[in-house]
């Protein structure tokens, strides 16, 4: 893991804000986004708070986002 993702990792989410992401259903599957340092993003999944959160750097997050507007993901 290079120093930037280390970083990404040791930030501290506990006072992190989340929000809905805008991609949730109505069905209240809720994925939630917290914004971190660099444009990074982290997000979580609001029906089960013990799963891994998952972080994403600025390039990593574009691509990610991309893939899901498409279908892809």
């Amino acid at each position: 893991m290079n120093g930037y993702n280390a970083d990404l990792y040791a930030y501290d989410l506990s006072t992190a804000t989340w929000r809905k992401s805008s991609a949730s259903g109505a069905e209240h599957n809720c994925v939630e986004i917290a914004n971190l340092p660099n444009g990074a993003k982290a997000i979580r999944d609001s029906k089960n708070l013990n799963r891994e959160l998952l972080r994403f750097t600025s390039s990593e997050w574009a691509v990610f986002r991309l893939g899901v507007l498409a279908g892809e993901i």
